[in-house]
């Protein structure tokens, strides 16, 4: 039997999308962006998904006619090694299979010695990975490609 092609995701049809409180992981920070495309372009129609994996917290957020998204969340712990971070998935037209992310976060002392940041030799690339602090939270953009493409790791 052979496997079924892949398809691009989206656009999306959201009726079941949305759920009570899902952008919501816990209530102290805000975690916000925008989605950008290869021409630096917002993408209006994405879906993001994060998940804590210390906590077991999960979120789904659809982005805006702007590109933008918002998650509010608690400030992950580390998992042995691993500093804390945010995994987060993203799905959009033009995509064959959602791509995956880290978010980590900036001034975390684990960040030095974590094992994915530190396999990381491109400065650019491990930077990429960390939001910035913002007034109430963090900034994370993510850029699908281009110059200033966020890291995505390949799924096995």
């Amino acid at each position: 039997m052979n496997p079924t092609p892949s398809q691009t995701v989206g656009p999306y049809f959201a009726v079941m999308l949305p759920w009570a409180r899902s952008e919501e992981l816990g209530s102290a920070l805000w975690l916000r962006g925008t989605l950008y495309d290869g021409r630096s372009e917002p993408v209006p129609d994405g879906i993001l998904e994060v998940w804590d994996a210390a906590s077991g917290g999960f979120g789904r957020c659809r982005t805006t006619a702007g590109g933008e998204y918002a998650f509010r969340f608690d400030m992950p712990g580390p998992i042995g090694a691993q500093a804390p971070h945010l995994a987060m998935s993203v799905f959009a037209r033009g995509l064959l299979d959602r791509v995956v992310t880290r978010v980590y976060f900036p001034d975390e002392p684990g960040n030095a010695t974590d094992p994915v940041l530190s396999a990381i030799p491109d400065t650019a690339v491990r930077e990429s990975l960390v939001a910035r602090k913002d007034d109430d939270g963090y900034r994370f953009d993510i850029h699908l490609q281009g110059p200033h493409e966020t890291a995505f790791f390949e799924l096995v």
